[in-house]
């Protein structure tokens, strides 16, 4: 079933656990993370990047939506880290459930101003709104983007920009990264920052830079309010691994998709179940 960010977060907010938001860049990385969900009995959340639906078309879309209309677990079709208006009111006419409008980059001010423009189109035709405050690292080879150095979010400034948004979940910065951690590098997660802020606020949470960051950490953040996380990193390097053994598995006449395909998408789906049991979303489709 297709549900709302609001509707999909907010039980999870209620019952403690977090959505898992899975960017499926392609139809073989939806399908497998779907599998994983209605396996698992998930709700889910498929985020789609504005590079991934440049790359996927628009098209795409519908194939979300069939899949999400003709599934017993609830679905989300969520913009992840909309860039612009335009781009918001773009993914509200293909259908998108939820956007995200990313504008952590300008000044308070300005990501007030452009958040309160977004609300204003979404919420009438009942789609919901993620914004952020601070900013999520960058190591490198993601859609995503980020920055060099993170500003961590300020507790009591979420509170103020909530409430003269009024968007429906707030994406934080505690110190996590878009992509896969660099051997050399150890990340922690300020919990602390998430406590304060948790006690201060009463939507959901969501935490971007999902990938690599220690299970304890994650499983941690969870019970202390964040309700969604996005992976993305993780599905994507385990299909591509999966995918470049195949290719060089030593017969060069292999050539079709649904034999290319599948033992990739069997890695995907194993690392979107062990994501779903680590954010508790296993198990929670009878809530809804």
């Amino acid at each position: 079933m297709l549900v709302s960010g609001k509707e999909i977060l907010g039980v999870a907010n209620e019952h403690g656990f977090a959505v898992p938001a899975f960017n499926a860049g392609s139809g073989q990385l939806l399908n497998a993370v779907m599998e994983a969900c209605e396996e698992a009995q998930s709700p889910v959340m498929i985020a789609i990047h504005p590079d991934e639906l440049s790359f996927l078309t628009d098209s795409f879309v519908d194939q979300v939506k069939f899949l999400g209309n003709h599934s017993k677990v609830p679905v989300c079709i969520h913009l992840d880290h909309g860039a612009s208006y335009e781009q918001v009111i773009h993914a509200i006419q293909l259908g998108f459930t939820s956007v995200m409008i990313d504008a952590s980059h300008l000044s308070f001010e300005e990501n007030i101003a452009i958040t309160k423009k977004v609300v204003a189109a979404a919420h009438p035709v009942g789609v919901s709104v993620e914004a952020e405050l601070g900013t999520i690292g960058d190591t490198g080879n993601t859609v995503e983007g980020g920055v060099t150095e993170v500003i961590y979010t300020d507790p009591e400034v979420a509170k103020d920009f909530i409430a003269q948004t009024d968007v429906d979940s707030l994406a934080v910065a505690i110190g996590t990264a878009h992509g896969i951690y660099p051997k050399n590098l150890d990340p922690k997660l300020r919990l602390d920052i998430l406590e304060d802020i948790a006690g201060r606020v009463d939507i959901p949470l969501v935490l971007h830079g999902g990938s690599s960051n220690p299970d304890d950490e994650i499983r941690t953040a969870v019970t202390m309010g964040i309700n969604k996380i996005n992976i993305s990193s993780d599905i994507k390097i385990v299909f591509a691994n999966k995918l470049r053994e195949v290719l060089n598995g030593g017969n060069s006449e292999i050539r079709e998709p649904n034999v290319l395909f599948p033992a990739c998408m069997e890695e995907t789906k194993k690392v979107a179940l062990e994501k779903i049991h680590l954010f508790k979303s296993n198990d929670k489709v009878k809530y809804y």
